[in-house]
């Protein structure tokens, strides 16, 4: 099965002579892709194609990394639209195309350059530029990219040196869409929020196991998201998967990740991510998302050839079919979804199916190093392996979007405004000046009380995530001048509800935002609750038959002093009664 890769190997360096003399040659292109330039030369070919082709292409920056890089980004379209109000304009399709989130795997830079330059000669995808605007970052995580290394990538086959996976912040950027604390991933917002892409097609090469398929494409909305902008993301994905085989690859449309992660025989789960990645983000915002990972163990110019093959496949798609597409996202804008059962997150069911996947013999033995078993394989015996693939999805959690909106209060405004601003959220502030009582209006609300909470025991991403128990409940509740009020009425409407919703995997309240209110702060001293727990009980006989039967059936409450206190405390007026109340409220009537 040496013939197939010696195969690819030609198909790939055939061009090579004329291409490393080629004008805007890559210096992976001239290394025979051996190695991939630093960013320098990215700074210098976005100049470069711009110069080469200025009615064509149009470097920007877009933002400052923390090390003080510029952001770069290529415009790229033959209809003269090279910037967002043009193309809104014309009504043209935008495709985001990014490389580089992950900085050791730069197959989107190398490829997206050898791609840029095939399609501007018209030597692939003839006429798509005359129909879209091709919006190219090379590298996103570019500070990462800088922390250049031979072993950065230990379990990947080349380029000879490569970056990093995270930032200088040690931000992992495709962990940060929703909650966007990079600066970098705030740029690459305002970005996405002045031209609005149809599709954005996040390139990646994988980690894990080794076998024969080569590529992965995932796209939603597919499994989640917006039910008839679903049948575009399968459009996508189905034609690009056609070319890719058409094109000798062997492509798959799931993740390749053993749900046991090392056993291969337990197969595959399919699913929907959650919005700190690129593919559950933008099916929030009623648009394409696409992740492409290439298989790591692959050399780096098949890797290369088969990016550049995909990029080319979608951008012939986006000419064809992108204004369609524009048509089924704007009709998703304006659906109302008040009152509307909304899901948050996605799950793959019990139900598998058998598939034939291409892997290689291998072999699970205990490890006398790691003293675990360890699967070992032999890559020179190709094997077809029947494995499980449980890829019926469905929604785990969920809820009915609220009638009007969110109300956040003034105290937590300044938290949650930058982030609503971030996504390009709608939002406005509470004027009481008009207000019945000038300290603030009494609304009728729904408030969320945690009936339990987890906080979790280690940080990540420099958060410490809470997950919560409870549910919406009517309420009254004072709102005060310069509260915000979020609208449920706009287009991105899913957004701010994964956003403000405290059950969902990537809320606000999640990501630790609101962990304060879920602090208890104020306590009473153990003598006074003692003789007040003894008034209570003199005073209230049914409470003392609650507290006597509770001692009987509760061990455990029975041998904490601290919890039978409590007991009296929480009844009691001096209890804290914001304690575990989510500080943000649903609304069935915008407050005046």
């Amino acid at each position: 099965m040496k013939q197939p890769l010696l195969a690819a190997f030609l198909v790939v360096l055939a061009p090579l002579s004329a291409a490393a003399q080629a004008p805007l040659a890559t210096i992976a292109e001239r290394s025979g892709f051996v190695k991939t330039g630093r960013y320098d030369e990215t700074i210098a070919l976005c100049a470069a194609f711009e110069q080469r082709h200025p009615d064509a292409a149009r470097c920007l920056d877009f933002g400052t990394t923390p090390e003080g890089r510029p952001m770069k980004a290529l415009a790229i379209s033959r209809s003269g639209a090279l910037t967002p109000e043009a193309a809104r304009a014309r009504g043209l399709p935008v495709v985001l195309m990014q490389g580089g989130i992950h900085a050791g795997e730069i197959d989107g830079k190398d490829a997206g350059f050898l791609a840029l330059r095939e399609v501007l000669a018209g030597d692939a995808a003839p006429g798509a530029l005359d129909e879209l605007v091709w919006l190219f970052v090379p590298v996103f995580n570019i500070d990462g990219h800088e922390r250049f290394g031979a072993w950065n990538r230990p379990n990947q086959r080349g380029p000879e040196e490569m970056g990093w996976r995270t930032t200088a912040q040690n931000y992992n950027l495709n962990r940060d869409y929703a909650k966007a604390d990079a600066p970098e991933m705030q740029a690459m917002l305002r970005l996405v929020e002045a031209w609005d892409p149809i599709a954005t097609i996040d390139l990646h090469a994988t980690n894990g196991a080794q076998f024969e398929h080569d590529i992965s494409i995932q796209v939603e909305p597919l499994h989640g998201g917006d039910e008839a902008l679903r049948q575009a993301g399968l459009s996508l994905r189905e034609r690009t998967i056609a070319d890719l085989a058409a094109q000798g690859s062997l492509p798959l449309p799931f993740y390749p990740s053993f749900e046991d992660y090392q056993d291969p025989a337990s197969g595959f789960e399919d699913g929907v991510s959650p919005p700190r990645f690129s593919t559950g983000y933008f099916l929030l915002r009623n648009r394409l998302a696409m992740l492409v990972e290439t298989h790591s163990w692959k050399e780096y110019p098949v890797r290369v050839r088969i990016t550049r093959n995909t990029i080319v496949s979608v951008l012939e798609q986006v000419a064809r079919q992108g204004r369609e597409w524009m048509a089924l996202a704007r009709a998703a804008d304006a659906r109302d979804l008040a009152g509307q059962p909304v899901a948050l997150d996605y799950r793959a069911t019990a139900d598998s199916r058998v598939i034939d996947f291409r892997g290689y013999a291998y072999t699970r033995t205990p490890s006398e190093i790691s003293g675990a078993m360890m699967t070992r394989y032999d890559t020179t015996t190709p094997q077809v392996w029947k494995v499980p693939l449980r890829d019926t999805i469905v929604p785990r959690t969920v809820v009915a979007a609220p009638r009007a909106g969110y109300v956040v209060p003034a105290g937590f405004a300044g938290i949650v405004a930058p982030r609503l601003d971030a996504h390009g959220i709608r939002y406005r502030r509470v004027d009481c000046d008009r207000c019945a009582q000038p300290a603030g209006a009494a609304l009728a609300v729904e408030v969320f009380r945690a009936t339990g909470k987890e906080f979790a025991a280690q940080p990540v991403e420099g958060h410490q995530r809470l997950t919560v128990e409870g549910e919406w409940k009517p309420a009254t509740r004072t709102v005060r001048a310069g509260a915000l009020f979020v609208p449920i009425a706009q287009p991105k409407a899913r957004l701010a509800m994964a956003l403000l919703e405290p059950q969902a995997p990537d809320s606000l309240l999640q990501w630790g935002l609101f962990n304060n209110a879920f602090e208890r702060k104020e306590y009473m001293e153990a003598y006074v609750a003692e003789a007040v727990a003894r008034g209570m009980l003199a005073a209230d006989p049914a409470l003392k038959t609650q507290f006597e039967r509770r001692l009987r059936e509760d061990r455990a409450f029975a041998d904490s002093p601290a919890a039978r206190l409590e007991f009296f405390h929480r009844l009691h007026p001096s209890w804290d009664e914001r304690l575990d109340l989510y500080p943000v409220m649903r609304v069935d009537r915008a407050p005046e």
